[in-house]
This record gives structure tokens, C-alpha cells and sequence, in this order.
């Protein structure tokens, strides 16, 4: 996987609200994002606690990884996350997406999939989940990214590019000094 991260505190806080992880093996790929609700210090410290229990357990399904996440957050702010895996041997994706983490799907045609988050956030209480499955294929981009990222600024200008690095440089040339909310965009190409 070639992978390039953009990230910017919102203007005027020291601290990021969003936090991320990425994990690649022989067999696997594991990238996560959480947001954490408002911003600053204790948004921050909402995200890392979700982004600590991920890496402590980058192996379980989407489904457990997502609900060790959300009993970590009791007592805490809440978080929206998005989680992607990749499996390599069986080359297929999942993913799933709560709250208003951005994912977006780029074949090697062009053909661009914007899936529809699961509205609401993790905040210790059960939640219903919904997860996305496809088959990968060589040449795909994935775009994971928080609600700092204007969805409708990843225009196909941005997408056609298959260098994940020049999706990122180019979006923080463009709008990375517009800074409404915490910014983060995770650009990741399976090759």
C-alpha cells in the first residue's frame, strides 16, 4: 500500500481532535480515523484512546474491533471513526464508517464510490453497525477523512491521480490554510 496523511489542528488549537492508525502486514492492511467530538485536548484524548485499543488489536473483525472502541469511550467524549481493511490474500476491502468519517473508492477506471456513513457517534453506549465489502484491485485509491475535509473539494482533479502523495499536497496547497475544524486526509493506493 502506498499511503500519504495530511493533518492540521483547527485554527487557533495547539491540540488535533482527529487521530489515526495504519497497520500493514504480509496477509493485511488496517487504517483507522476518529474524530473526537468538539475540539482541542479532550477531543484528542477520546480519539487516542480508540486509536490505542486498535492498535492493540489490529487482528479482530471490524465488528469487535469497533465495539472494544466504544467501551473504551465510557466517560469520555464520543468519537465518529472509520476503519478499512484490506486483505491481501483474498483481495477484498471492508470498511465501515460511523458518523461523518469520509470514505471514497477510486477504481482504476476512474469510477468514484462515496459511501453514506452510519449517522450518530460511538460514546460507550451499543451501537448498530453497517459495514461495506468489495474486491480490491491493483491501482485502487482509498480516501478516508474527517468532517475538516470538504468532500465536495475531492473533485476528480484530485482523484485521477493515482500518486498518493500528490492527492495530499495538492489538497493542502488548495485548502489547507481554510481551517474551520481539524483536517485530516488519509490518500492510501493498493498497488
Amino acid at each position: 500500500m502506498d499511503l500519504s496523511i495530511f493533518q492540521k489542528a483547527k485554527k487557533g488549537n495547539y491540540y488535533c481532535g482527529d487521530s489515526y492508525f495504519y497497520k500493514e502486514t504480509e496477509d493485511a492492511f488496517l487504517c483507522a480515523l476518529a474524530d473526537g467530538l468538539g475540539s482541542g485536548e479532550m477531543a484528542r484524548e477520546s480519539s487516542k484512546a480508540v486509536m490505542e485499543v486498535i492498535e492493540e488489536h489490529p487482528d479482530l473483525t471490524l465488528e469487535a474491533l469497533i465495539k472494544k472502541c466504544n467501551e473504551v469511550l465510557v466517560g469520555k467524549r464520543g468519537v465518529v471513526l472509520g476503519i478499512l481493511r484490506i486483505d491481501f490474500n483474498a483481495r477484498t476491502y471492508s470498511y465501515s464508517s460511523i458518523g461523518n468519517i469520509g470514505v471514497i473508492t477510486v477504481d482504476p477506471d476512474g469510477k468514484r464510490n462515496r459511501n453514506i456513513p452510519l449517522a450518530g457517534y460511538l460514546s460507550g453506549y451499543p451501537r448498530r453497525l453497517r459495514i461495506s465489502h468489495g474486491t480490491v484491485q491493483e491501482g485502487m485509491v482509498f480516501l478516508m477523512f474527517s468532517d475538516g475535509v470538504n468532500d465536495r473539494r475531492l473533485s476528480s482533479k484530485f482523484t485521477h491521480s493515482r500518486d498518493v502523495e500528490q492527492i495530499t499536497q495538492h489538497y493542502k496547497e488548495l485548502y489547507g490554510q481554510s481551517r474551520d475544524d481539524d483536517i485530516t486526509l488519509i490518500a492510501m493506493a493498493y498497488n
